[in-house]
């Protein structure tokens, strides 16, 4: 299966550094983006990290706007200007950033998911009290009894 899929959680090191999980990196490398891409998640308390496609999407989505306005700005400061572009290590490892932990409250394990084309990155505990709404939320879109969000319209 093509893409980010499943969750890890890793330690940090002594020097900040988390190992990015072998498939995710595998997927880095099958995609051919430099390193990584990551900005704050619009819609929960993690960090969006990926390559090309995942900045492919971003820009699709920025482009629908009106460019030389205010709001393309904003977007633009939003999407690429608080964004970031730690470096992988050939131990396969990233820095957690003050931007990653101020956002996501990490202190000394990462939770990486995979949600096919990006992976977002996660305080553990977080996570876990997002995922078990996450699933609450899905089965019932799925078995009818909720609406499934429109396209472009947050689940």
């Amino acid at each position: 299966m093509a893409g980010f899929v499943s969750h890890f959680t890793n330690r940090l090191d002594a020097k900040g550094r988390v190992s990015i999980p072998a498939p995710f990196r595998a997927v880095l490398a099958r995609d051919g983006f430099e390193g990584l891409y990551c900005i704050k998640s619009p819609h929960c308390a993690a960090v969006d990290a990926g390559g090309n496609e995942l900045v492919s999407q971003i820009e699709k989505r920025w482009s629908e706007f009106d460019m030389m306005t205010p709001g393309h700005d904003a977007l633009a400061v939003a999407l690429f200007g608080a964004s970031e572009n730690p470096k992988i290590d050939g131990d396969g490892r990233m820095t957690i950033s003050d931007m990653i932990r101020e956002h996501t409250g990490i202190t000394d394990q990462v939770t990486f998911v995979g949600l096919k084309y990006k992976f977002q990155i996660w305080e553990p505990e977080k996570f876990r009290e997002y995922s078990a709404e996450a699933q609450k939320r899905a089965l019932a879109m799925l078995s009818g009894q909720a609406p499934a969000p429109s396209r472009g319209e947050p689940a």
